[in-house]
């Protein structure tokens, strides 16, 4: 019992984060026309945490941060219901649920980051393929779009890898600091 109290409290608290973080973002440069930022660290409070508690606990952090997100018009980029499911919720349940799979493992944040980036970055992938693909510009960064495949991947990972690629590097930071190491490998929890 007392296990699950704190990773009730500490998922509310790492989703707080992530939230300001994500409200911190919207005021900087970087900012895409429809959703995503090339700043943007909101991703590591929802790592952080689905490694220390696992896919499922993680899963439900995502799930509720991306909700949040979007209720509060943090990054409010929807055009119909299924944007709003798999953009916000689906999208971040899958970074929470892809990063808890390392719960415990060597380098977990690391490699966290990558998948649970990667199922985030998939989820948008496909609802630009299937939804947004019908706002498909005639160009999109020097390029001609002639297919809602191409430009969903160049839209998307044009957010992501920045994204992916900033919270790799954080945790490795983190890691080198002996005091966040206990955290990440999940030593304070035994």
């Amino acid at each position: 019992m007392r296990y699950k109290t704190k990773a009730i409290c500490e998922g509310a608290i790492m989703v707080a984060l992530a939230l300001v973080l994500d409200y911190v973002k919207n005021m900087l440069p970087g900012q895409l026309p429809n959703g995503g930022s090339l700043l943007n660290v909101s991703m590591v409070p929802i790592v952080f945490y689905a490694v220390r508690y696992g896919a499922g606990f993680g899963g439900i952090a995502g799930f509720v941060f991306g909700g949040l997100s979007y209720i509060l018009g943090l990054d409010s980029h929807a055009i119909d219901w299924t944007t709003i499911i798999c953009d916000y919720f689906l999208a971040f349940a899958m970074l929470g649920i892809g990063a808890g799979v390392f719960k415990g493992k060597k380098w977990s944040a690391i490699w966290g980051s990558i998948l649970g980036g990667g199922l985030q970055f998939l989820s948008s992938y496909l609802v630009g393929v299937f939804v947004w693909g019908k706002w498909m510009p005639d160009t999109f960064m020097g390029m001609t779009m002639t297919t809602p495949w191409f430009y969903s991947f160049l839209y998307n990972i044009t957010w992501a890898a920045p994204n992916i690629a900033l919270s790799v590097f954080l945790f490795y930071l983190f890691y080198r600091m002996k005091p966040m190491e206990k955290y990440l490998l999940r030593r304070d929890l035994q």
